[in-house]
C-alpha cells in the first residue's frame, strides 16, 4: 500500500511539473529560441484589459507587421518601448530579455509551488521539497522584480 501511494504521489508530482512545462513553453520557445525570427521594438499605445497593442518597428529588414499586440501583463504602460520578438505567422508579440523569458516561465514556477506541498507529504522528501519551492518562489520573484 505504501508503494502505491508513493507511486501515487510521484505522479501528480510529475503531471504537474510537466503542466507547467507545457505552458510554458508557448510562450518561452520564442524568447528562448530567438535566433532567425523577426526581431524589434514594440512602442504600447493602447491596451485592454487583456493585451495591449502599438507601433512596431523592426531591428532588421522591413517587416509586413507595423502594430502588434502583446500580454498586457508585460506591457509596462503607454509610451513604453519594449524590446520584442514576432510570433511567426501572427501579429503577436513576445518580449525578450530577462524579464520576458522570466514572465514566459511563469507558469512553471506556479507548477513547482503547487508541487513542493505533494512532494514533502506525500513522499516525505522534505528537502527536495524545499529546493522546489525555492526555485518556484525565486522564478516568481524574479519575474516580478525584472517587469
Amino acid at each position: 500500500m505504501n508503494h502505491a501511494r508513493n507511486a501515487a504521489m510521484a505522479l501528480v508530482a510529475l503531471l504537474l511539473v510537466v503542466a507547467g512545462v507545457w505552458s510554458s513553453w508557448g510562450s518561452a520557445q520564442h524568447v528562448l529560441l530567438s535566433k532567425g525570427r523577426e526581431h524589434g521594438t514594440l512602442t504600447v499605445t493602447g491596451c485592454n484589459e487583456e493585451t495591449c497593442s502599438g507601433r512596431y518597428v523592426p531591428d532588421g529588414p522591413p517587416s509586413p507587421h507595423t502594430t502588434l499586440t502583446i500580454e498586457h501583463s508585460v506591457a509596462a504602460g503607454k509610451g513604453q518601448a519594449l524590446p520584442v520578438v514576432v510570433k511567426p505567422g501572427t501579429s503577436e508579440a513576445v518580449r525578450t530579455g530577462w524579464g520576458g523569458g522570466l514572465h514566459a516561465w511563469l507558469p512553471l514556477g506556479g507548477a513547482l509551488l503547487l508541487a513542493a506541498p505533494v512532494v514533502g507529504g506525500g513522499l516525505r522528501l522534505t528537502r527536495t521539497a524545499w529546493s522546489l519551492a525555492g526555485v518556484g518562489g525565486a522564478l516568481l520573484l524574479g519575474a516580478f522584480f525584472a517587469l
